[in-house]
């Protein structure tokens, strides 16, 4: 039975949750996740678990902070003025923003915090310190790249 490889297309159902049980995302009522095993599409830690899986194995898997979005990185969590907010805007604390940085790059932060005279921004990826545990069903190994090897 052939089993998951690097350079593998992959079809994945996928569950996703942290480890208080609740769920972040999953492919249910979706078409499966397709990626390329080891191309970078993917955290390492999904590559990881669907490698040497065959089609039709389900598997849990769990994946530490590092093999997924990595720690908080204190350096992403921005102060910014409330007074340059849109007038008539209320920033309140869960809401999510996009912010333009001086080269004009659009990242997305959510408010952390709100103060008298600043807002506290998160730029961390959403899960970022957070462990990870993904329920797999393989659905489908669609192909592999070929690789020749010259002598």
């Amino acid at each position: 039975m052939q089993q998951v490889k690097s350079g593998d297309t992959v079809k994945v159902h996928y569950h996703g949750r942290l480890t208080n049980g609740e769920t972040f995302d999953s492919s249910e009522g979706r078409e499966p996740l397709e990626f390329e095993v080891g191309g970078g599409m993917v955290i390492k830690g999904f590559d990881d678990g669907v490698t040497g899986m065959a089609v039709g194995e389900k598997k849990t898997i769990n994946i530490p902070v590092d093999n997924a979005y990595g720690p908080k990185n204190p350096e992403m969590i921005i102060e910014f003025p409330r007074n340059q907010f849109p007038e008539g805007m209320t920033p309140e604390k869960g809401m999510r923003l996009n912010l333009n940085n001086a080269e004009g790059h659009v990242f997305p932060v959510v408010i952390a915090e709100v103060k008298d005279d600043v807002v506290i921004l998160d730029a961390n990826h959403p899960l970022a310190g957070e462990d990870l545990i993904f329920d797999l069903e393989l659905v489908e190994i669609v192909g592999s790249k070929s690789r020749i090897i010259m002598p």
